[in-house]
């Protein structure tokens, strides 16, 4: 698709439309950079929509949120209404539809956390940094959020700087913290300055091999864990069947006498 300028008169502040460009528009320069990056994510997915998220993902990790162009762009490239993907971005607390601070600062509210104290750290941060729930810093260097829960509750409380884990969370860990962040010295980078995801993995399909246990398993009734028949053993001592030492899938093992006390219908 060839993509006209707009007339001379028309704002680079216009709503974005993937069918014109605006003069001197930063959206529309990035737009038009990352057109290979788009095409990739786009091609991983059997289904357009699909690559949603990731799309917002991307736009975020240049951006530093997902802008109402992004996302007015996103539904013209994965097919979806605007309201779609603004909704399915404001489901998720690690995407941002507006500007947030260098450090987003996000901790954990829910059970687990509270009942290790997460309600004083909140109040303690919300002191500290000055500012409340879902608010920036005038200087744009923090962010702060209260999140739902963050599935470290062995580590309670707990909370995330810029996507990262900081476990079992003090008054003096919220100093340190907020110091370092000023004065730059932070471990964690600003999430300006972060064009990528710190860690990236993957998890193959589940097209492993089978644990040694699990092959060759000729009978598929003789089910249990792993492959091995644990589980039919199990019932038959309950139903009161003979049972019988099993090795490598074979019964070739003495037949053992049943406990006295387990009657027919596997009742004391």
């Amino acid at each position: 698709m060839s993509i006209a300028p707009l007339d001379g008169d028309t704002p680079a502040a216009a709503p974005w439309s993937p069918f014109a460009v605006r003069e001197g528009n930063a959206f529309d320069a990035l737009y038009a950079r990352l057109q290979p990056e788009i095409a990739a994510l786009i091609a991983q997915y059997e289904e357009k929509r699909s690559a949603l998220i990731p799309l917002a993902q991307l736009f975020q990790d240049h951006e530093g949120y997902v802008s109402a162009d992004a996302q007015a762009a996103i539904a013209h490239l994965v097919g979806e209404t605007e309201a779609t993907v603004e909704s399915t971005i404001s489901f998720y607390t690690l995407l941002f539809r507006k500007p947030v601070g260098k450090y987003m600062v996000q901790i954990c509210r829910n059970l687990s956390c509270l009942l290790n104290g997460a309600a004083e750290i909140m109040d303690y941060a919300r002191e500290r940094l000055g500012i409340g729930h879902l608010e920036t810093t005038d200087d744009g260097v923090f962010s702060y959020e209260e999140v739902e829960c963050l599935a470290a509750c062995d580590r309670a409380p707990c909370a995330q700087v810029n996507l990262e884990f900081v476990y079992d969370l003090t008054r003096e860990k919220i100093d340190a913290m907020i110091d370092a962040m000023r004065a730059g010295t932070y471990e964690i980078a600003p999430l300006v300055q972060t064009a990528r995801p710190v860690r990236t993995w993957r998890v193959d399909n589940n097209h492993g091999r089978k644990a040694p246990g699990a092959r060759g398993v000729s009978d598929p009734n003789n089910a249990g864990g792993i492959g091995d028949p644990s589980g039919l053993k199990m019932f038959d001592l309950i139903v009161g069947k003979p049972r019988y030492e099993v090795r490598s899938d074979e019964r070739l093992v003495h037949e053992t006498t049943l406990r006295p006390e387990l009657a027919e219908d596997g009742h004391h």
